[in-house]
């Protein structure tokens, strides 16, 4: 069965940096993209990153840019989203989300994951 588990969440002042960490349980994150989202009370989830497994590829939301950096750690089956220069609009639940398998649609579509974890909490404030 596939469980993902984030962790790294915290709150931090504006400018400030933070790196969270999905681990993956159940199968090999090799062939399959994983991205993170992220989600505010009221508000749609929106993607901020992808990671294809096999092949390293990545992609950012166009708010998150220069900022944040999505790698991962093919030895611990872990992905990680190192965010740096921190803004108050960076706060929400972040969770990380896979495929059951590649599918090549959009990466920013939430419904193409089929699993996703429970989502660890970052704030942003002074």
């Amino acid at each position: 069965q596939v469980h993902l588990m984030e962790s790294g969440g915290d709150s931090v002042q504006p400018g400030g940096s933070l790196r969270l960490s999905c681990t993956a349980s159940g199968y090999s994150q090799e062939s399959r993209r994983m991205a993170w989202f992220r989600q505010t009370p009221g508000n749609e989830r929106e993607a901020v990153a992808v990671i294809h497994g096999s092949r390293g590829l990545t992609n950012y939301a166009a708010s998150v840019k220069g900022r944040f950096t999505i790698s991962r750690d093919s030895a611990k089956n872990t992905v990680y989203l190192q965010m740096n220069d921190l803004r108050p609009e960076d706060t929400g639940m972040y969770y990380c989300a896979t495929e059951s398998s590649f599918t090549g649609g959009d990466w920013s579509n939430e419904y193409i994951y089929n699993y996703w974890g429970r989502g660890t909490q970052v704030t942003v404030s002074s």
